[in-house]
């Protein structure tokens, strides 16, 4: 797909949805550059199983944008398990106001995120290899942001304890899960009220492309108070006895 091409399917896409003006020329292009990057990188070592462009378009970056209505002006977010930079770079494109922290565990992949947000100019972004965990513990960064995101890291019980304890009072924790959302809130319940969430709620997303129609859950859950000194807990227990 030229660059045209694609940013003529993604100015169509994003219309479509009713997202029409996140984009500008400027944004189109870095997502054009972003796309060229992953494909080739992806030759390399494992970043994404969608490896068709206009795919990319809908299962990344409206993917990715959906959430963004939610979240305020001038905010600073953390992104667990930030993977190959889904839903940290779309993010900073869309929204050049946000102040973005990616973790991972993997430093390949903070590599990648990091020469990605340089080699696009986003400056709102830095990336920190370091495990969920570890960082939550750490007085810079736990209780120090708006909103942690996480897309497809982990079951919600398990995804709670790593990232509820970087949110401050008031902010809000949004998992970007699939199809097993209810099952999985249900489940975590105790899990939120204990590390000081409240009125955890799923929302849904619709993405078109005009024939293919697929429903994305958002898991939304807000901070209302501190977060037990305790957690989270190191990530064996974590894992072996989930709250």
């Amino acid at each position: 797909m030229t660059e045209n091409e694609f940013i003529s399917e993604l100015t169509r896409v994003f219309k479509l949805n009713g997202l029409g003006s996140y984009l500008s020329l400027e944004k189109c292009e870095k997502l054009y550059s972003l796309t060229k990057i992953l494909l080739e990188e992806n030759e390399k070592y494992n970043l994404t199983a969608i490896t068709e462009p206009k795919k990319i378009i809908l299962n990344h970056y409206l993917d990715c944008a959906m959430p963004l209505s939610r979240i305020k002006k001038g905010a600073t977010l953390v992104d667990v398990g930030c993977g190959a930079g889904f839903p940290t770079l779309p993010f900073a494109i869309f929204r050049d106001d946000l102040k973005i922290l990616a973790i991972d565990s993997t430093e390949k992949r903070i590599e990648y995120v990091s020469r990605c947000a340089e080699t696009l100019s986003l400056s709102g972004v830095r990336a920190i290899a370091m495990r969920a965990e570890d960082g939550a513990l750490d007085e810079k960064y736990r209780e120090s942001f708006d909103y942690a995101t996480a897309r497809a890291v982990a079951n919600m019980r398990v995804l709670s304890e790593l990232c509820i304890p970087y949110v401050k009072p008031g902010g809000e924790f949004i998992a970007m899960k699939g199809k097993n959302a209810e099952f999985e809130l249900k489940d975590a319940k105790c899990a939120i009220a204990t590390l000081g969430g409240k009125d955890a709620r799923i929302e849904y997303v619709k993405l078109t492309d005009g024939e293919i129609v697929e429903e994305h859950p958002l898991v939304i859950v807000k901070k209302a108070q501190k977060t037990p000194k305790q957690f989270p807990r190191p990530y064996a227990k974590i894992s072996k006895k989930p709250l």
